[in-house]
């Protein structure tokens, strides 16, 4: 059963606003200064126009759901004006695609357009110096977005940035494919904001992204604690990222075993990690050692858990019975702390459901997935902008809340 986790705010409450309203507090606490700098000699037509508020223009369509950048130019001369003055023309659609091709000038190392990447950062910088966003544990997953061109075999299909075919299965088990792209992305549990993203086509495994996301995490979080847990669903389940994640980062990766690799376990112990008597029973979990990263288990006749024929002789001359402990250091994917199975355990691993929010409201609210536009650099701008609304709205909330709170 996921338990939804009780969050500092909601976005929803920024939706409850007039439209100018909400747009003026979303723009107000966004900083341009990257983008200004890096795009300064854009072509921004005959008559110049401003960068600043054609990138809000820009954040503006995401946050008002509007599809295309020629609705957009229609909306400015209308009634969204976004900095513009009333009495000169706004940009045309022409200009928007120019800017546009300055911005979709990607980092090599994330895929991430650089100049809103800098942007995103800083938005995360000052949620975490507001105390919205945590340390403890972030969510990690995928979300299929389906592509705006048409699609083709797979034999036509070349190259790693443009659109593919991929499949996955959904909640209830059912097997889905779609032509388009991936949104991976690591989210903060505490806030349900997004902490770093990647995009990448649809035929990308999840657990490829994994390690980088996380990088980008610790990146983004320089200045504060790291993470605790990364919660991942199932088709994460990986002993590179278990190992990685402890010995890089220092953290623990929270993840289910896959059923696919249930039989590739130590022996002794059952598919979860949890040590097996001399009769074949399960042993007790009986509690960690977070000092010495390791897990307790008891014998499960001396628990009352099973009626064993030989007693707890038969393996302990000991009344406590026989003990086992396992260490994390020898077997991160089979060895968690807490353990797997346990409710400490499942508490922490229900909080990925973060994600899943994050993805509902990017998609819901935000136009994640109305794509309009072709090929990876500008699908990757498109799910940028929408981050960027995400952040740039929950900072405008929080902000709200704590003005109410000192009046």
């Amino acid at each position: 059963m996921y338990l939804l986790q009780p969050t500092l705010f909601s976005f929803e409450e920024l939706l409850k606003f007039e439209p100018e309203t909400r747009l003026q507090k979303v723009l107000s606490v966004l900083d341009l200064s990257p983008a200004l700098t890096v795009v300064k000699k854009a072509v921004v037509g005959p008559k110049g126009h401003c960068v600043g508020n054609m990138i809000s223009a820009l954040v503006a369509k995401q946050l008002e759901q509007i599809p295309t950048v020629a609705a957009l130019v229609k909306r400015l001369s209308e009634d969204l004006r976004c900095g513009f003055s009333l009495s000169a023309s706004v940009p045309s659609e022409s200009t928007f695609s120019r800017l546009i091709k300055k911005l979709t000038v990607t980092d090599e190392k994330n895929g991430t357009p650089s100049v809103l990447k800098e942007i995103f950062d800083n938005l995360v910088k000052n949620a975490r110096a507001m105390g919205l966003i945590g340390s403890e544990c972030i969510a990690i997953d995928s979300s299929k977005i389906d592509a705006y061109e048409k699609s083709r075999p797979k034999k036509d299909l070349k190259g790693d940035k443009t659109a593919n075919w991929g499949a996955k299965r959904d909640t209830h088990g059912n097997q889905i494919t779609w032509f388009g792209y991936k949104a991976h992305i690591a989210v903060d549990c505490q806030s349900e904001l997004p902490i770093a993203l990647m995009v990448t086509p649809a035929n990308t495994h999840d657990a490829k992204l994994a390690i980088p996301l996380i990088e980008l995490v610790n990146q983004s979080l320089a200045d504060a604690r790291k993470p605790k847990y990364y919660a991942m669903d199932m088709g994460y389940d990986s002993k590179e990222i278990y190992s990685e994640v402890m010995t890089k980062f220092k953290g623990q990766a929270l993840i289910p075993i896959n059923p696919r690799g249930s039989k590739d376990h130590p022996e002794g112990c059952d598919f979860d990690g949890t040590p097996i008597c001399s009769m074949g029973q399960r042993m007790v979990y009986w509690g960690s050692d977070t000092k010495t990263g390791t897990n307790k288990y008891r014998c499960p006749h001396v628990m009352g858990k099973y009626d064993c024929p030989h007693g707890s002789a038969w393996c302990s001359q000991s009344s406590y019975g026989l003990v086992v402990k396992t260490k994390v250091e020898d077997d991160p994917r089979m060895n968690c702390l807490p353990a797997r199975g346990t409710r400490n355990w499942q508490k922490l691993y229900n909080k990925r459901t973060a994600v899943e929010r994050c993805f509902g409201r990017l998609k819901q609210h935000l136009g994640a997935n109305s794509l309009r536009t072709r090929g990876l650099e500008k699908v990757t701008l498109h799910i940028t902008l929408s981050c960027i609304a995400l952040l740039a709205g929950s900072i405008a909330v929080a902000k709200l809340k704590n003005i109410k709170q000192v009046a």
